[in-house]
């Protein structure tokens, strides 16, 4: 099949994530029907089509399903550690604390979902911050899709920095390390591998800080718009000072960060310092509405909001203490700390990493492919932990400790049914290369690649998306596409580096529409079956996202002059201005 013309390849390659969305997001089955469908097309294709032989469609399922279990243990972690304040009754306390701090939720998704679920993705990735915040929501009284979403959308900024920079020390570093045309150009530029790939990462964090300072602004525009009682996207404009200042926070330490220190930092220490500078805020009152925005009454909420996940959120008339406020919270900070412990301190990560505690299968079927899982160092093992020692500081009964692990267990069998297949159609996708043709993604990548020419940085950051979107991974995306991204700047005489940049930060977009990073936030919520609905939501900011990236590309590379990219910054920030009149009008 190698002699069918590109175009047609493209289109065949296309076929799976066509598939996807087509079941998925438009007649919106849920994902443990529509990825089942999803996993045989895209096996039919790599063995009739690409010629992909069985072993290794055999292998790269295997090795399909073992990821998948350890997402789900990851997915069971966070469950059951909700589960356990749930049955110690300290979810109250965490509600009301935050009511305390602020009782508007727009402020509240925003100290949650955009500062401490970046924190976590800077110490942990791997979808860990959804798991972690789409739950605290909904155990403050946020509907469960409300939740997933907003938890989904910050899945962006700090992802290419998540994990302490393993996308660009492990992904962009894979892809571009001892390849011979990057060879060439750091010897024609006279600096080190090293010294390039911080160059890549301090272009990714100028490109994400311009784009993240405007995040918060379309988070809780876009919360309001699609949850809120009057459907409005002014409700959520009306705090553009507070959200203009929290996006600020967090991206200025960013951005200088990623240029000094280098991609282990940005979202790890520039969330922090974040985190600081707003909750202070929050507590002077600086930028602060003058009435609490909320949801409308539960009974009122639509059908499709709903979650499994249920704890009576009624509220409290008197302040909880602070030391009360720090005993419920103290499961997530310990999660927080085993987690920055696990990933930055040597020898704690040898401890948790070494080949004692690492199950690992190599050359599945003499096909080259490996898997391995490492469940110590997986944020579900630290979940587990926490939750241990949340028996003690709690005082749980065994009764209370029997009905955490019962409804935690039942949620996950759901998330269970779409991950087994979803993960493994992942994996024959990536795995699908023969001896005649490249593996489908490249493929695709190439088809595209002929449409726009010397505009390719307009879509650099769509490719990183869809490859996110295809692997689940900012790191898996950057691996795949770096290379290629690499010799598309070549090609058309564009700056290597910024359109390898291009990439990572469209990968870090991608997220938000990932499958199963979808599939495992939703199971958190209890909210499984809906994902397509989920994905219909996440889909605008992750184009916004890209979009305003691909402009900023061809800004940085073509000039401020009149070109495409010019106009395309001009009408980002013509709609930022608007969403800001819009939002002071509101105000008044």
């Amino acid at each position: 099949m190698a002699d069918l013309p590109l175009t047609l390849l493209s289109l065949l390659a296309l076929t799976p994530i066509l598939v996807v969305f087509l079941f998925l997001v438009i007649l919106r089955w849920p994902a443990k029907k529509a990825m089942p469908l999803a996993y045989v097309v895209t096996a039919a294709i790599a063995f009739f089509i690409w010629k992909t032989p069985t072993i290794q469609i055999g292998a790269a399922s295997i090795h399909g399903v073992v990821t998948a279990l350890n997402i789900l243990f990851i997915v069971f972690g966070a469950i059951l550690l909700l589960n356990t304040l749930k049955a110690c009754g300290d979810i109250h306390a965490i509600r009301q604390g935050f009511i305390d701090i602020s009782p508007d939720r727009r402020v509240q998704v925003i100290i949650i979902a955009w500062l401490f679920g970046s924190f976590i993705e800077g110490a942990a990735g791997f979808g860990t911050p959804a798991a972690i915040a789409a739950p605290l929501l909904v155990a403050i009284g946020f509907p469960a899709m409300a939740a997933v979403v907003v938890a989904l959308i910050i899945q962006s900024t700090p992802v290419s920095f998540g994990a302490v920079g393993t996308p660009i020390l492990v992904g962009v570093n894979t892809g571009l390390s001892d390849q011979p045309q990057v060879l060439a150009l750091l010897d024609n530029l006279n600096i080190s591998h090293e010294a390039y790939l911080h160059t890549i990462g301090a272009t990714v964090s100028l490109f994400h800080g311009i784009i993240g300072t405007f995040l918060p602004l379309i988070l809780v525009a876009l919360m309001t718009r699609f949850f809120g009682k009057n459907k409005s996207f002014r409700e959520g404009l009306e705090i553009w000072k507070f959200a203009l200042l929290s996006g600020l926070a967090f991206t200025i330490p960013y951005m200088l960060l990623g240029r000094y220190l280098g991609p282990e930092f940005p979202s790890l220490l520039g969330s922090l310092i974040g985190l600081v500078i707003v909750v202070s805020a929050v507590k002077a009152g600086i930028f602060q509405p003058k009435r609490a925005w909320n949801f409308a009454p539960e009974e009122e909420w639509e059908e499709e909001w709903r979650g499994e996940f249920h704890v009576d959120v009624h509220d409290h008339e008197n302040k909880i203490s602070r030391g009360h406020f720090f005993k419920a919270w103290s499961p997530y900070l310990i999660v927080a700390v085993l987690l920055v412990l696990t990933r930055t301190v040597p020898f704690i990560k040898d401890l948790v990493t070494a080949p004692a505690v690492t199950i690992v299968v190599s050359d599945i079927f003499g096909s080259g492919i490996s898997t391995k899982s490492q469940p110590l160092y997986l944020p579900g093992f630290l979940f587990i932990v926490t939750v241990v020692l949340s028996y003690g500081i709690f005082r749980m009964n065994g009764s209370q400790i029997r009905e955490s692990w019962k409804e935690s267990f039942h949620t996950l069998l759901g998330a269970a049914s779409a991950l087994i297949f979803a993960v493994p159609m992942v994996q024959v996708f990536l795995n699908s290369q023969s001896e005649s043709l490249e593996q489908m993604p490249l493929v695709l990548a190439e088809g595209v690649s002929a449409l726009f020419g010397n505009l390719w940085p307009l879509i650099a950051p769509t490719i990183g998306a869809l490859g996110a979107f295809i692997a689940g991974s900012n790191t898996i995306s950057n691996m795949m596409f770096s290379l290629f991204q690499f010799g598309m700047a070549e090609k058309i005489g564009a700056t290597p580096h910024i359109v390898v940049a291009l990439q990572a930060v469209g990968g870090a977009a991608g997220n938000m529409i990932c499958v199963h990073n979808v599939v495992a936030a939703s199971a958190t919520v209890g909210l499984l079956g809906k994902e397509g609905s989920v994905i219909r939501k996440t889909l605008l900011p992750m184009a916004w996202y890209a979009l305003f990236a691909g402009g900023l590309g061809l800004v940085f590379l073509n000039g401020p002059g009149l070109n495409l990219g010019t106009a395309i910054l001009a009408a980002m920030g013509a709609f930022i201005i608007w969403l800001i009149i819009q939002g002071a009008k509101h105000r008044s």
